[in-house]
């Protein structure tokens, strides 16, 4: 009989696929490089968002030494902050919404002010 009619191929690099039945890779390394080509731009989405994320908590941590500070809008964004990243909302009873980056926050005021606070 030949064999070569059960011959599957890799669908990564197409070398022959030996074991299991329902083996689809030859190595590990090619299920993990189609994987990974895969979930690449998901990956990329995600890394480029937590960037963001972690930068916005850098800009909040270094201009708020005292763990509540009030200053300009401008400020945050020429130190790169983006308002369009956070990671959760607050609403205190009175309706104030302050917006987190992980432990740090801010809450927009009148004016263009940022009330900057520290939840730790």
């Amino acid at each position: 009989m030949n064999e070569n009619l059960n011959l599957r191929l890799c669908p990564e690099c197409d070398r022959p696929v030996y074991g299991r039945t329902d083996k689809k890779y030859c190595s590990d390394a090619c299920r993990n490089s189609a994987n990974n080509k895969a979930n690449s731009d998901v990956t990329n989405m995600v890394r480029n968002v937590n960037n963001k994320l972690r930068k916005n908590r850098r800009v909040l941590c270094s201009l708020n030494d005292s763990g509540k500070s009030k200053m300009h809008r401008d400020k945050l964004l020429k130190s790169g902050f983006d308002f369009d990243f956070f990671t959760n909302t607050y609403v205190t009873k009175a309706g104030n919404e302050y917006k987190f980056c992980y432990d740090q926050g801010y809450m927009e005021l009148e004016e263009g002010f940022v009330l900057l606070v520290d939840r730790s």
